[in-house]
């Protein structure tokens, strides 16, 4: 029985003491995860972080690869010196006095990232894994009118289903972000249903702008902004301008020049969903269990969804 008191979310965390907080999409999804993670900490439990990395991975030394296609990236670790949100992060990290490891794993298929991710269990004795995703699209199921940049999503997800812990979700913040890769927002939420009609749904949760995990978040992805000027982040950008209670069209970064924004209050919330009843729920053929790559990944996706009709688009009409 849950209670109105204990958000699901805490909830479905209380018994693991060792939790891995993973980006599931690449880039700067970790940064996403960051309130959740202060939260934890202030509870008293211990929060790794990992990243599936854009980063130019081969330009690290050797010795911060701690497993096949997993680096332990520090403040230290060599690497570009352009565009590196692990080692970013991780400096951020240990400007605060925080644990200034960031775990990086590499743009691969499902097979090898599973192993990544049993590695990495292991080591750190993990019981509990929360994915989390930058805008929505870790919500479809492939057969929406548009499923945004699905492969490192659905890499993850299906590849964190068959990693043997106690408690797996998937969270995600920046509610209409996707928009602009053609996803559908209705179907986000019709998604939502189905999934609570299972019983996988583990609701919404707001990250208060007063809070100190706020405070933390904004100074994160403000850090990362200003240590990244060629490539910010267009999704954090959104995320913590709404976190700050701005509205609409919100200049972030002029990588988003020539579009109008719309940053509103849903994007500083948190959808939560069971991460095996979410895999589950996938429409794409078994055999992504398979892949070793990338682009063998999107070869699925892209010969399921040219041979489905898929639901149409709707407004949400209010």
């Amino acid at each position: 029985m849950r209670f109105l008191d204990e958000p699901p979310l805490f909830a479905a965390l209380k018994d693991a003491q060792r939790v891995l907080i993973a980006g599931a999409g690449g880039g700067f999804d970790v940064y996403v995860g960051l309130p959740l993670a202060f939260a934890l900490m202030r509870l008293g439990k211990s929060v790794h972080l990992a990243n599936l990395s854009f980063s130019a991975l081969d330009l690290i030394g050797t010795d911060a690869w701690v497993a096949p296609n997993l680096a332990a990236i520090t403040p230290a670790t060599s690497g570009h010196d352009r565009y590196f949100p692990e080692r970013t992060l991780a400096r951020w990290l240990s400007s605060r006095g925080l644990n200034p490891i960031v775990y990086a794993f590499d743009r691969i298929g499902v097979r090898p990232l599973r192993a990544a991710y049993r590695a990495l269990v292991r080591t750190l004795d993990i019981d509990g894994i929360v994915l989390v995703d930058g805008g929505t699209d870790i919500l479809m199921r492939g057969d929406e009118a548009g499923v945004g940049t699905f492969e490192e999503d659905i890499t993850s997800l299906v590849a964190v289903a068959g990693v043997e812990v106690p408690v797996r979700l998937v969270t995600c913040a920046g509610f209409g972000i996707d928009a602009y890769h053609g996803v559908c927002h209705a179907h986000v939420l019709e998604n939502l249903a189905a999934l609570d009609r299972r019983g996988a749904y583990l609701g919404a949760l707001s990250i208060p702008r007063h809070s100190e995990e706020a405070a933390l978040y904004l100074d994160a992805a403000a850090h990362a902004h200003a240590h990244t000027p060629a490539r910010p982040s267009i999704v954090n950008g959104q995320i913590a301008a709404a976190v700050r209670g701005e509205f609409g069209d919100v200049r972030v970064t002029d990588r988003t020049a020539g579009s109008e924004l719309f940053v509103n209050p849903l994007m500083a919330v948190y959808f939560t969903v069971d991460l095996p009843a979410l895999a589950d729920h996938l429409r794409y053929p078994p055999h992504l269990n398979d892949t070793d790559t990338q682009h063998e990944v999107r070869a699925i996706v892209e010969t399921f969804r040219a041979g489905i009709k898929p639901r149409p688009k709707r407004p949400i009409p209010h």
